[in-house]
């Protein structure tokens, strides 16, 4: 097959004319323990390189692994709000493959015995209708290192002058979600996809076992996926595109890939198991290498830790912690709220629910906590090129902007100056108001000097107030606002002009 026949594309009704996607998810979590998870190493993110390493993590000759029990639970929590079985005897596993960035040269992981098994996760489409999702297993393993690549026009190896290694995050905790295939979704393959890592993010998040930050690699999408074609028993040869780092790229990456392989298949070529790497700028895939199976990393039992054999129990225990399960949640506040079908989505892909729950819960109204968040702080951190939830401002700073406006003691135009100052850093909003001297005049007779000054400037405006046309009294309200920067009362201001013209 040419590299130019790969490259070819079917359109996206063809492809579904003729074959039917078969999708598997796989998604890898890290878990934000204090410590990594066979070592007392710590797992900061973000550290110079190198400097959170042992003899443990670095495979170093005589070091032997523990089990960190904080990982454990973690992955049992996972489980069971997968609805998942938890397995009650099981080994950790060593599998062998070499790579830089793996310094033992075997990853130490679960294989045959996983932590929980055979469990469900319903995800809602873009329609409000419901998918499940079926879950094949989840199980845990620690991560490897990461390769920077330097030189070279893709920042991969091939091309590059040189390779840097960082070991930090060798080791971290990681738990990795394994979906049965899933079929039958046709044409909204790329939706379920999508809605799918969606849930299981929004799910992860309200456990608070990690911080499933795709942008830095704690929540990693390996989308695998195959076409049959219409009629047939057999799944095709599938890929796997590796590490898809946003949930819109996980959409596209499936598309893409339905249409790739949809155009190999009718010309006559055949469809090469193998990893591929999504292309964020254009949204394609690019071959990576041929895909191993499990007989290749000769899985054998880990000799040098102890099974893993949670006691019921300790299960049932663990299950008491479970949250309110986020769409649960969502739709519990939707109705405490009254807001649509749409406007709950507005928030979600926002990602401004949580912070506008949390500003709720620090006294400001949810109407105007999602004015804030939505409105504003989203074109904030849309211009900084940031998440909403990384802008420079706690719920509790908008919930207290809110209140001073309610007070009386800001306007809304002088309430963004206050949240200007507090992303920029100046403090918090009573600090910023008392810096910048932006509350709001109430001093009746420094009002009444600007108004008499603007009447004075505006004669054939005053004589219109005078004759009735009450609705020239903007003009003047406007220039005393100007007058008075912005700090003064509108309505007050509009009393005054109407009491000195009558």
């Amino acid at each position: 097959m040419t590299a130019a026949m790969s490259d070819d594309l079917l359109a996206y009704d063809d492809v579904l004319a003729k074959f039917e996607p078969v999708m598997g998810m796989e998604v890898h979590v890290e878990l934000h323990t204090a410590t990594k998870m066979f070592c007392g190493c710590p797992t900061t993110f973000g550290a110079e390189p190198n400097t959170q390493v042992c003899p443990v993590c670095l495979g170093l000759p005589g070091s032997l692994p523990v089990v960190n029990q904080a990982a454990v639970e973690s992955a049992i929590r996972i489980g069971l709000a997968l609805n998942c079985s938890i397995t009650p005897w099981g080994r950790f596993a060593r599998k062998n493959y070499f790579y830089p960035d793996q310094p033992k040269n075997y990853q130490i992981s679960q294989y045959d015995e996983p932590i929980a098994t055979n469990g469900y996760l319903d995800v809602v489409l873009d329609d409000g209708s419901t998918w499940r999702v079926e879950i094949e297993r989840a199980h845990m393993e620690e991560d490897t290192g990461k390769s920077l690549h330097v030189g070279g026009a893709t920042g991969r190896i091939h091309g590059a002058d040189h390779s840097l290694l960082d070991y930090n995050r060798a080791g971290v905790p990681l738990v990795e979600i394994v979906t049965k295939p899933i079929v039958g979704a046709g044409e909204r393959a790329p939706e379920v996809a999508r809605a799918y890592v969606t849930a299981l993010r929004d799910l992860l998040k309200s456990l608070d076992v990690s911080d499933v930050r795709m942008d830095q690699g704690s929540m990693r999408c390996d989308a695998n996926l195959s076409l049959n074609p219409i009629g047939a028993d057999e799944f095709g040869t599938r890929t796997e595109t590796k590490n898809v780092n946003s949930l819109k790229s996980v959409e596209v990456a499936v598309r893409y890939e339905m249409r790739r392989q949809a155009a190999v298949l009718v010309a006559g070529g055949e469809v090469i198991q193998e990893t591929r790497h999504f292309q964020e700028g254009d949204g394609t895939t690019s071959p990576g290498r041929r895909k191993e199976t499990a007989e290749d990393y000769r899985y054998f039992p880990e000799p040098d830790l102890e099974p893993v054999a949670p006691s019921a129990e300790w299960i049932e225990g663990l299950r008491g912690t479970l949250p309110e399960l986020p769409w649960l949640r969502r739709a519990r506040i939707q109705k405490e709220w009254g807001v649509s079908d749409e406007e709950m989505r507005d928030l979600v892909n926002a990602g401004a629910l949580d912070l506008v729950i949390a500003t709720t819960e620090a006294g400001a109204p949810a109407s105007e906590a999602r004015s804030w968040w939505v409105a504003y702080l989203t074109q904030q951190a849309n211009t900084r090129g940031v998440e909403l939830a990384d802008l420079p401002i706690t719920p509790e700073q908008v919930a207290k902007v809110i209140a001073l406006v309610a007070d009386g003691k800001l306007t809304n135009k002088l309430a963004r100056q206050v949240v200007d100052g507090v992303l920029a850093g100046e403090g918090d909003p009573e600090q910023v108001v008392a810096a910048r001297g932006l509350e709001v005049v109430r001093d009746d007779s420094a009002l009444q000097a600007a108004v008499d000054a603007a009447l004075a400037a505006n004669p054939d405006i005053a004589d219109k107030i005078r004759s009735g046309k009450v609705a020239a009294a903007g003009k003047i309200v406007g220039d005393v606002m100007k007058a008075t920067r912005g700090q003064a009362d509108p309505a007050r201001v509009k009393e005054l002009v109407i009491a000195a013209c009558s």
